[in-house]
């Protein structure tokens, strides 16, 4: 029975070590996010931070609030590898890096999302029973064993992740290479591998080991014969992507979900000493055995969901960025536009163009010009600016877009006041141009 296979007691030393590894790419990720500047650029120096829609009142702390606010997520991240105050520092973790996703998309990356997943993921399963401080305190809490459950919930996750990713490749674009040109084109200038990543031979490679990798990387780790294969692939495959792409931890934490795939003698023999533990061998499942497969039930069935929403819009979500995020399409597209907009104060019909120097950084620029949020949501900002002064405005915008290597197309319609349009979360927002627009 399903509830025999997740309810039998494992070794829980996989947890354990992931545990340790997890809170220290949390470390690496918030105090980098300090050192490498990307807090200043992305939540200090702009003046407007674009939220998600609907969570506008969530912006970042001023002055130095959001230095303070990585510091704490860092800290969080040095209690978690400890395992000390588990519970704690992993839910105000989650609490906090939900709320750094959800008050800035400028620098959107689906593997935040991820980190946010795990984050909640993490905070209720049992990594802090043993090799913890929190277990050499309280001993009664000590414990060689979890769930079955534990570990496929993880594999689970991973397996949605890995398979969007690769279906999602799955287009023209990707076949005939031209998305990897475009991709490594702004490579040229690295050290040693710079020329060599804009050949084509190598172009063809990335493209057909991406979508290879990503559809069958969890199904060879689980199957024993093929898994040493799959994990020297997985080594070569996020490494080149941490050097070549720049995305942060999540290579590295790629690589430390594969603690999940090997034996759990395996695991202790390298990382404790061949230290064995016995499990106990009895049936005993949690009394909230019901209400915690109906939750995971849900969880996986919204996962499973939510990347399918682009298919209920109209038109290519390439091009209207419509169920975009949340799906796990990495790496598919690049855009470009340019974009003009222009203020009607509607009392004397005096018609302004806007200067974006004056509002926006260089990168909220370039997402103003062609994602179709941004553009709407800075139209609000404006209407509310210029409401300061006691002014109702109405606001147009004439840009071009192209995806890839495509033709620049009109994005939005030019006769369209996006300061007065409701932004639509679960249908069509009409004046996007339609992609065969010429």
């Amino acid at each position: 029975m399903l509830t025999n296979f997740l309810f039998k007691k494992i070794d829980n030393v996989q947890l354990l070590v992931f545990r340790v590894f997890y809170g220290v790419l949390v470390c690496c990720e918030c105090f980098g996010a300090i050192g490498t500047g990307w807090v200043r650029r992305t939540l200090v120096e702009p003046k407007f931070t674009f939220s998600f829609i609907g969570f506008e009142w969530l912006q970042p702390l001023p002055g130095n609030g959001m230095y303070i606010y990585f510091l704490v997520m860092g800290l969080m991240g040095i209690l978690i590898t400890l395992g000390y105050k588990y519970r704690f520092s992993a839910f105000t973790f989650a609490v906090m890096w939900t709320g750094v996703y959800l008050m800035q998309k400028t620098a959107y990356n689906n593997h935040y999302y991820l980190l946010m997943l795990l984050a909640y993921i993490m905070a209720f399963l049992p990594a802090h029973k043993n090799l913890s401080l929190e277990a050499h305190l309280n001993k009664s809490i000590r414990s060689d064993w979890m769930y079955n459950y534990v570990r496929w919930l993880i594999i689970l996750q991973l397996f949605i992740v890995y398979t969007y990713a690769s279906v999602a490749k799955l287009y023209s674009d990707w076949f005939d290479y031209s998305v990897i040109e475009v991709l490594l084109r702004g490579k040229k200038d690295y050290f040693l591998i710079g020329e060599l990543l804009q050949e084509k031979w190598i172009h063809k490679m990335v493209a057909v080991f991406g979508i290879l990798f990503d559809l069958l990387v969890v199904p060879a780790l689980l199957w024993k014969p093929t898994r040493k294969i799959a994990f020297g692939a997985s080594i070569f495959f996020h490494l080149f992507n941490s050097y070549v792409f720049r995305i942060g931890i999540f290579p590295y934490l790629s690589l430390a979900f594969i603690v999940f795939f090997f034996e759990p003698q395996t695991i202790r023999n390298i990382f404790l000493k061949r230290k064995q533990v016995e499990i106990p061998k009895e049936e005993h499942r949690p009394k909230n055995q019901q209400w915690l497969l109906g939750v995971l039930g849900i969880y996986f069935v919204i996962q499973l969901l939510l990347p399918l929403r682009h298919h209920t819009f109209p038109d290519n979500v390439l091009w209207t960025e419509e169920g975009h995020r949340l799906s796990w399409r990495m790496m598919l597209r690049s855009r470009n536009g340019s974009i003009a907009v222009e203020v009607v104060d509607k009392a004397t019909q005096q018609r302004t163009a806007i200067k974006l120097d004056d509002y926006l950084t260089k990168k909220q620029q370039r997402k103003v010009a062609c994602y179709p949020d941004f553009t709407w949501q800075f139209a609000q900002y404006l209407k509310r600016e210029y409401a300061k002064n006691g002014q109702t405005i109405e606001v147009y915008v004439r840009n071009r877009v192209r995806v890839n290597q495509g033709a620049f197309h009109e994005f939005i319609d030019p006769k369209v006041d996006l300061a007065n349009v409701p932004w639509k979360h679960f249908s069509h927002n009409e004046w996007i141009r339609p992609s065969q627009t010429k």
